[in-house]
C-alpha cells in the first residue's frame, strides 16, 4: 500500500533554494523580474498608454502562440525522456546478461578449474566499469586482475583505444581458448553466444544515444521562441495586471525555461548530472552479483 504524506509536497514546494533548475535559473529571473517592472513603469508612468491602446491587443498573439509552443516543449521533452529511459533500459540488460553470463559460466565449467572461474569473475564486472568509463571519457585502469595467472592477458591492452571492445575480444579468445583445452564443447559456444554478443549490442546503442544529440537548430529555436514570448509578455497585460506583471512573468519564464533545462539534462543519459543514468552504482551493483554467482 502507497502512504501519502501531505507534508511532502510542501517540502518540496517550498524548497526553490534546492532546485537545480531555479538556481541555474535565478539571475534570468532577476532580470526578468527588473525588464517587466521597467515595461509596466513606462507604459503606466512615463507613456501614460491609456486601455485604449492596441498595445493592449498584444495578448491575442500569446494566445494563438501558446499552443505552438506547448506542443514543443511537450516534443522536447518527451524526446529527452526517451533517450534517457532507453540509457536506462540498456544497462538494465547489461545487468542481466553479465548475470546469465556469470551463471552459465558457473553451471558449464568445473569447480576444479578456479583460476577459469576467477577470471570470468573479475572480467565481467570490469567490462561494465570500462564500458562506463567509456561514456564518461575517463580512462579504464587496465590493472583489473591482482594476480600473476591471468595478470598476462591484458599486456596487449592499449588505453588509448575501445577498451570495452578490447575487454570483449578478450572474453571471446578466453571462451575459444577453453573449447580448444577441452573444457568447454562445441555447444556451449553456441550456448554462451548470446550473451557475449550482448556486450558489444549494447556498448553500440550507448554510443550511438552518446554521440547523437539532438540537432542544435532545433535547441536554438526553442530557446529563441521561448525568449521573445517571454520579453513580450508585459507590453500586453500591464493593462490588466498593472505591476503584478512583474512575478507573473517571472514565473511563466520560470515553468518554460525549466522544462527546456529539465530536457537538456536527461537528453545525455550518460553525461554525468545528478539526473543522469546512475551507471557507476550499476557497474557496482554488478561487481557484487557476479562475485557472489562465482
Amino acid at each position: 500500500m502507497i502512504s501519502y504524506n501531505p507534508k511532502e509536497w510542501f517540502t518540496f514546494i517550498f524548497r526553490f533554494h534546492k532546485a537545480d533548475t531555479f538556481r541555474k535559473l535565478a539571475p534570468l529571473l532577476l532580470a526578468i523580474a527588473i525588464y517587466s517592472g521597467a515595461i509596466a513603469w513606462l507604459e503606466l508612468e512615463y507613456w501614460e498608454l491609456t486601455e485604449f491602446s492596441k498595445v493592449k491587443n498584444i495578448p491575442l498573439m500569446h494566445s494563438l502562440l501558446g499552443f505552438a509552443i506547448s506542443m514543443l516543449l511537450v516534443f522536447r521533452t518527451n524526446t529527452a525522456y526517451d533517450r534517457w529511459w532507453e540509457g536506462r533500459k540498456l544497462w538494465g540488460s547489461l545487468t542481466n546478461n553479465s548475470r546469465n553470463l556469470a551463471q552459465k559460466i558457473a553451471a558449464i565449467i568445473p569447480e576444479t578449474e578456479k583460476e577459469e572461474l576467477e577470471f570470468f569473475k573479475k572480467i565481467i564486472p570490469a567490462y561494465a566499469q570500462a564500458l562506463h568509463n567509456h561514456l564518461h571519457k575517463e580512462k579504464t585502469r587496465l590493472a583489473l586482475f591482482e594476480d600473476e595467472q591471468h595478470g598476462h592477458l591484458l599486456k596487449d591492452l592499449d588505453e588509448e583505444k575501445h577498451i570495452p571492445n578490447q575487454l570483449s575480444l578478450l572474453m571471446y579468445r578466453h571462451i575459444h581458448n577453453l573449447q580448444q583445452r577441452g573444457i568447454l564443447k562445441a555447444e556451449h559456444l553456441y550456448y554462451l553466444n548470446n550473451e557475449l554478443q550482448s556486450f558489444t549490442d549494447i556498448c553500440g546503442a550507448c554510443e550511438r544515444i552518446k554521440n547523437t544529440p539532438i540537432p542544435y537548430s532545433y535547441s536554438v529555436f526553442i530557446k529563441k521562441f521561448i525568449f521573445f514570448y517571454i520579453m513580450s509578455l508585459p507590453f500586453g497585460y500591464v493593462f490588466s495586471m498593472g505591476y503584478y506583471v512583474i512575478p507573473v512573468v517571472a514565473f511563466i519564464f520560470y515553468v518554460l525555461a525549466s522544462l527546456e533545462l529539465i530536457a537538456e539534462e536527461i537528453e545525455d543519459p550518460f553525461g554525468g548530472d545528478e539526473n543522469d543514468v546512475p551507471t557507476e552504482k550499476i557497474a557496482q551493483n554488478i561487481h557484487k552479483h557476479i562475485w557472489e554467482i562465482l
